[in-house]
């Protein structure tokens, strides 16, 4: 990313002022399977992620979210959560891109839409 980028943009990643208060004041917490890396202060009064990538943060996955908004006081590094055999692994939203669940019948959905059955009635008022 580039120098001007960083400056003027927050949604390609951090800006100048967060790599600086990072290299200032930040501390190193860890980091989760999509490469955001997550810091604290040094008094761990503040908590913060720089994204690798676009900034979205349904990329966070839930133990994450729980330490950066004090849910709890240790990172997933140090205490793991607990996974059950049927969970899946964390997925962002992805709304609004090509990737976003398209139902059958969806005006985005490639393909055609089936046709009327005719079993549908309109509403109308008395």
């Amino acid at each position: 990313m580039g120098l001007i980028s960083s400056i003027f943009t927050w949604w390609n990643g951090a800006t100048a002022g967060t790599y600086w208060t990072t290299w200032r004041a930040g501390t190193f917490v860890g980091e989760d399977p999509q490469g955001n890396r997550y810091y604290r202060n040094r008094d761990n009064s503040r908590r913060w992620v720089i994204y690798k990538g676009l900034a979205e943060p349904s990329r966070i996955p839930p133990e994450w979210h729980h330490y950066l908004h004090h849910t709890t006081d240790t990172p997933p590094t140090e205490d793991p959560p607990l996974t059950k055999p049927w969970e899946k692994p964390h997925q962002p939203n992805m709304t609004g891109t090509p990737y976003a669940y398209r139902p059958k019948g969806s005006l985005y959905a490639s393909g055609q839409r089936p046709k009327a059955t005719g079993d549908y009635e309109a509403w109308t008022p008395d």
